[in-house]
């Protein structure tokens, strides 16, 4: 996910349904003939698009345990405009469970649609001294979450997310009270690569600092047509409204990341883990915002 705590662009004269292309040029182009969509598949009316339309509303359950990376590893993974900022090596893994739906919040009435796990890491960092967080890989349960990360340069894969979630009634779960237990894990192609755990014991109204900032992501897409110039990669943000935070139990991480992902992943491993987080989380998400054309100032470099 992604937050932006400014507000969204006027839209007073846009209506979003779960079909259709809200008034955005479709990837068949504005005005063009033929079938349309906001996404593939086209389609006459544009109703069988796997995306529908910003705003996109979610609501979800959050665990999150911080710790610390190699700050010159975490500093590779930071494209031409992020700077390590204040706080070098600090990171994130989150886990979360998420329900989602269009404006009109048709895809509720389908669980099946309006539901997902995902679990990601975050890097601390800065755009022209503002801070951010930096999402170098992220993994969820289910195909329309995955499309809609990457037209927004998210750069989710499928993986299987495992979450225990606070219970209210019954002995099968953890209370959010002191003691709480809560754990996540990440499995792919098979093989468990991230086991994560918090017990609470305390509660606060102060977010975590990853998950109170802007996410800087890199769009691009792979060139399938030959142009000459290459892929053009493009540093964007996101346009959120309506953050919401329960109150956020702390206390105790435990992170565990375990090899088949290759070095590049490797290097982002704890060198240190720091406090666990459990809390709810809601946003809006209306679409995205340039922060740098890095392809276009390359280009015209002498």
């Amino acid at each position: 996910m992604v937050r932006q705590h400014a507000g969204p662009r006027d839209r007073s004269e846009i209506v979003t349904t779960s079909t259709g292309t809200n008034g955005r040029h479709t990837v068949a182009g504005p005005g063009s003939a033929g079938p349309v969509g906001y996404s593939l598949p086209l389609s006459p009316t544009g109703e069988s698009a796997m995306l529908t339309p910003p705003p996109w509303h979610f609501s979800g359950e959050v665990v999150m345990v911080d710790y610390r990376v190699d700050p010159d590893a975490a500093r590779r993974f930071l494209p031409p405009g992020l700077e390590p900022g204040a706080d070098p090596g600090a990171a994130a893994a989150v886990f979360a469970t998420w329900q989602w739906c269009s404006q009109d919040g048709a895809e509720l009435t389908d669980p099946g649609r309006c539901q997902f796990g995902e679990f990601l890491i975050l890097l601390s960092c800065e755009f022209e001294g503002r801070p951010m967080a930096r999402c170098p890989y992220a993994w969820v349960d289910q195909a329309v979450p995955m499309m809609r990360g990457w037209v927004q340069g998210m750069p989710k894969q499928f993986g299987v997310i495992h979450q225990s979630r606070p219970v209210t009634v019954g002995k099968a779960g953890s209370r959010l009270a002191p003691g709480g237990r809560f754990d996540g894990a990440l499995s792919v192609h098979g093989r468990r690569v991230v086991e994560a755990s918090v017990t609470v014991d305390r509660s606060t109204d102060q977010p975590p600092a990853l998950h109170d900032v802007p996410l800087a992501h890199t769009l691009v897409f792979p060139e399938w047509v030959p142009s000459g110039g290459g892929p053009r990669p493009r540093l964007v943000a996101s346009e959120v409204s309506d953050v919401e935070f329960s109150p956020i139990w702390t206390g105790s991480g435990d992170l565990t990341f375990f090899d088949g992902l290759g070095d590049d992943f490797g290097a982002l491993a704890p060198l240190e883990v720091g406090s666990g987080h459990v809390f709810s989380y809601g946003e809006t998400l209306h679409g995205g915002r340039l922060l740098s054309d890095y392809s276009v100032s390359e280009r015209h470099q002498p």
